[in-house]
């Protein structure tokens, strides 16, 4: 997959945005910065793995981590894990620090935190390369995506 999947997907989905290209960045703050977003509007799309073959995404805001307790209790389940890279590429197409919803090879369930749940938000996500981030109105963005949203972070 590249940043021109991610592209054409968002446009698809009827979303106004704007891509973002920038060099290597050293922390949240600068990759923020690059973006032109406070850090917590940059959110990261984790791969979860509920089991074999079954993945959810998980949208994630700058400066926060996932909490499992929350997740597992959200999902029902006992047991959740992150793939390793070349799993969670297999299952998005997209490689790890690139991953977005928007244009993966499959359309996984996307649950996004309920932080990055307000509609006129601007968030900047993956855009399916390297260095390149898609900011998009949070509340139009998890309505396209069809993301449930709940309180599943903790502070990172």
């Amino acid at each position: 997959m590249s940043e021109e999947t991610a592209i054409a997907a968002v446009e698809a989905a009827g979303l106004t945005y704007q891509v973002t290209r920038h060099g290597r960045v050293g922390s949240l703050e600068e990759a923020a910065a690059a973006r032109g977003v406070e850090p917590s509007d940059l959110i990261k799309t984790l791969v979860v793995r509920r089991a074999e073959g079954d993945y959810l995404f998980v949208l994630v805001p700058g400066g926060r981590e996932i909490s499992w307790p929350k997740l597992r209790e959200l999902l029902g389940v006992s047991r959740l894990s992150m793939p390793d890279a070349e799993t969670a590429r297999q299952a998005t197409g997209y490689e790890r620090g690139t991953i977005t919803p928007f244009g993966s090879s499959t359309a996984w369930p996307v649950i996004a935190d309920s932080r990055v749940a307000e509609p006129d938000r601007p968030i900047s996500l993956g855009g399916g390369a390297h260095g390149v981030g898609l900011t998009v109105a949070s509340g139009a963005a998890l309505e396209a995506l069809g993301a449930q949203v709940a309180d599943v972070t903790t502070e990172g």
